[in-house]
């Protein structure tokens, strides 16, 4: 898709519009290449920018040329799940149902609803798909199925729902091998690099805080009695990089099933490593020290918890659970450590 205008309803393919007509229906085409603009734009949004309004429009496409008898892939209108699909769909004749996720993947928005089956079954009916394919089966992602009754849809539209691989590298060969997928296309992996993957867009969160936590530092520095320096940086940038980067990518390895237990232990390590060097477990800074053992692993905590909401290591019910135990803990410990260091930056 060079020069895709997704904000306005049409994809292009080789830079100029094409229309697919199927029956009285014209659906437009999308290329399988990605353009630079694409490449720029999924950089752009895995570090949060513009990830908001990061869509395609909702409706139906083209890809090749199918006819009334090629297979109907259903996805979310999120730009980067679009893009990652139809570059995987090379030399492949198919429709693409785009559902109104609101912008979102398909699995979280399996998760909120919004890929689910009253929208699927308003999209169908919205795109005319009964009279631009004879057959009546539809392709759904695995990671959706959460958000998809496919009894429902069958029962509303008469299109029967199949599940599709985890991964949209495997499609075309679940296809040819007539919609039967193996173990290995049905087997959720969370590779190092899908976790490295997530950390620019944490890292991108955390720097927004800290410029106003160094703010707020220069102006304690003003007044204060012990002045903040390179120490506290270090220590401070540690704990933010314990939370957003060690944690993800070093997950299966460390120890316990919470992620804020996992990103609280590698902010406890690093923070220790940087007392230690800085000298604050000795009698004229342990106040600091202590204060700093509360508060930074807890902030390494909270960053690692954002996590949850982007693997597959944990489930809805098993997210909620984990905060309603680690936001309190986190935010009493937040305070006590800054309380502390507060005492030893102004009272001495």
């Amino acid at each position: 898709m060079s020069d895709c205008c997704c904000n306005s309803g049409c994809c292009c393919s080789g830079g100029e519009p094409r229309p697919s007509a199927a029956g009285s229906v014209s659906v437009p085409a999308i290329s399988t290449s990605l353009s630079l603009k694409d490449i720029a734009g999924a950089w752009k949004v895995r570090w949060g920018i513009g990830r908001d309004n990061y869509t395609v429009e909702p409706g139906l496409y083209a890809v090749g040329e199918p006819d009334t008898a090629s297979p109907v892939l259903i996805s979310a209108n999120y730009k980067l799940t679009f893009d990652t699909l139809r570059k995987n769909l090379t030399d492949l004749d198919c429709w693409l149902l785009i559902l109104d996720t609101k912008g979102i993947n398909v699995w979280c928005a399996a998760g909120k609803g919004t890929f689910g089956t009253n929208e699927l079954v308003s999209r169908i009916d919205v795109t005319g798909l009964t009279e631009i394919v004879e057959h009546r089966k539809l392709i759904a992602p695995q990671l959706g199925a959460t958000g998809i009754s496919a009894h429902e849809v069958t029962k509303r539209t008469g299109f029967s729902v199949v599940y599709g691989p985890v991964r949209a590298k495997d499609i075309k060969e679940f296809i040819a091998a007539d919609y039967k997928a193996t173990k290995e296309m049905r087997t959720v992996k969370f590779t190092f690099w899908d976790r490295l993957k997530l950390t620019p867009m944490e890292l991108v969160k955390a720097a927004k805080v800290s410029i106003m936590v160094f703010g707020v530092l220069f102006l304690f520095n003003l007044f204060a009695s012990r002045l903040f320096g390179l120490a506290d940086f270090l220590a401070y940038s540690a704990a933010v990089l314990a939370g957003s980067v060690l944690t993800p990518v070093l997950l299966p390895f460390i120890p316990g099933r919470a992620f804020a237990f996992k990103g609280w232990l590698m902010g406890l390590i690093s923070t220790a490593i940087i007392s230690y060097v800085y000298g604050w477990f000795t009698p004229p800074l342990l106040l600091l020290g202590i204060g700093y053992m509360l508060a930074l692993p807890a902030y390494s905590a909270f960053i690692a918890m954002n996590f949850t909401g982007a693997t597959t290591y944990t489930s809805f019910s098993g997210v909620i659970k984990e905060m309603k135990i680690a936001v309190p803990a986190i935010i009493l410990s937040l305070v006590a450590g800054v309380v502390l260091i507060l005492i030893k930056t102004f009272i001495g």
